[in-house]
């Protein structure tokens, strides 16, 4: 993979930075939609950060946020560590603009637990997608996007694919392989978790399913789409 670096926008819960990264950071920002997310690539060098954006003050700002973090080292589930955790935050008014969690496993040989859900007050996802209306499971109408935030996940209904409800939406959690996961109640009263990548849509309740094709604008590198008919992408310049 190369190791060439890429300007690239970094979508947080509370705004967004611009960073060069390489292809594999990339890789790891992107979970299945147009934009891609700082919570998965976790602390990055300040020198490389460009500008940030405060949702707060609704301002961008030349240069880094502060970014302040710990390693707690802290067993989360059998042979999963939790070693560091962080955030960016805004150098005006400390309004947190993303927050991370690294997690490694503390014993390679043998087979790794299930990571407990994060605690949904320190929550910040990648997948902040994005939430729009719908009143039955046929009816929503937004794949999980940059803006849908922890707390709008949260009480939602879940449908699978079939239009049967399975549980309510607890909150966002991460498994053993550091993949993002819905925790939810089901409708038994027991508690699962659902891979993010099997949500379809999100409104005002989730849906289950296969998420839906890319259209034939979407650029490749960066996942902006285009107009119909566009050669060269608007966001990232790149040939489509």
């Amino acid at each position: 993979m190369s190791t060439e670096t890429r300007l690239k926008k970094l979508r947080g819960s509370g705004g967004y930075i611009m960073a060069s990264v390489t292809d594999e950071q990339q890789v790891k920002g992107n979970l299945g939609g147009p934009d891609l997310f700082l919570a998965p690539i976790g602390r990055l060098d300040s020198e490389i950060i460009t500008k940030h954006f405060c949702n707060t003050c609704e301002k961008e700002f030349e240069g880094s946020p502060k970014i302040e973090f710990e390693n707690p080292n802290e067993e989360v589930a059998e042979n999963l560590i939790l070693a560091e955790k962080g955030q960016y935050i805004c150098n005006s008014c400390n309004a947190s603009i993303a927050e991370y969690r690294e997690f490694k496993k503390q014993d390679e040989q043998v087979e790794v637990g299930s990571a407990k859900p994060l605690d949904p007050q320190i929550q910040s996802t990648p997948q902040e997608a994005a939430a729009s209306t719908a009143s039955t499971p046929q009816e929503a109408t937004t794949q999980p996007g940059p803006v849908t935030s922890i707390t709008s996940i949260e009480g939602k209904t879940v449908y699978d694919e079939n239009a049967n409800k399975i549980g309510t939406a607890k909150q966002v959690g991460i498994d053993s392989t550091q993949s993002m996961v819905i925790v939810i109640t089901k409708n038994d009263g027991a508690e699962g978790s659902i891979p993010w990548s099997s949500i379809k849509k999100i409104g005002e309740i989730i849906l289950l399913g296969n998420p839906e094709e890319a259209n034939p604008g979407k650029c490749s590198s960066c996942g902006f789409t285009n107009k119909e008919g566009s050669k060269f992408c608007e966001e990232c310049g790149n040939r489509i």
